[in-house]
């Protein structure tokens, strides 16, 4: 299984490459530095699935002496292993440019990009082949850009929710979040390996 995992750097090695440049841009043009953590820890697997979905490479893979439960992890597991990676290149490259960030900015972005995987990833699976990772990486922009005023929005006009937030210390945020977080990835991981054993190649 973590062969599936070696191959993915392997095969995008020079896709790889691109990661530093595409983060320096999203330090210079983000205004929240969360933003740049969620886009570094998308460009990996995103890239490894859109490239997959044109080439086809699931029919290789089932072909491979690989279960269909092994290849569904090595998408969920690589997620998570390219998520520290980039999050480390990201916060030499905030240091680098001398851009301030907090561990906060890094727990929302890994935990934006976590949540994102988990809703999306089905869909890769779901739907016909060709244009799914242009409209899921799309989609993904457009919600997080709407994304913030949205929740300032909802703290000014539904105080019930924002007081009962109140109620409770940063450490249990934090903690209640990520359960919820690892419980959607991994119902979504659960029901990615269901779709995909009765998926037909």
């Amino acid at each position: 299984m973590f062969n599936l995992i070696k191959r993915d750097l392997i095969i995008h090695k020079w896709q790889i490459l691109l990661i530093v440049p595409f983060i320096i841009l999203f330090i210079i043009t983000a205004s929240d530095t969360f933003f740049v953590f969620f886009i570094a820890s998308i460009f990996i697997p995103f890239n490894a699935l859109a490239v997959d979905e044109k080439k086809e490479t699931n029919i290789l893979l089932n072909s491979l002496p690989y279960t269909r439960r092994q290849i569904i992890a090595s998408r969920y597991l690589g997620a998570i292993l390219y998520m520290f990676l980039s999050i480390g290149v990201a916060s030499i490259a905030l240091f680098v440019m001398n851009r301030p960030f907090t561990m906060t900015d890094i727990l929302i972005g890994s935990g934006t990009f976590l949540l994102f995987s988990a809703i999306t990833f089905p869909l890769f699976y779901i739907f016909k082949s060709g244009y799914i990772s242009s409209i899921v990486l799309i989609s993904g922009l457009i919600l997080l850009a709407i994304g913030p005023p949205i929740v300032s929005l909802f703290a000014e006009h539904f105080t019930v929710i924002t007081d009962f937030i109140n109620q409770f210390t940063a450490s249990e945020l934090y903690i209640g979040v990520s359960v919820f977080i690892i419980i959607i990835y991994t119902a979504s991981w659960l029901i990615t390996n269901t779709i995909y054993q009765r998926k037909a190649f």
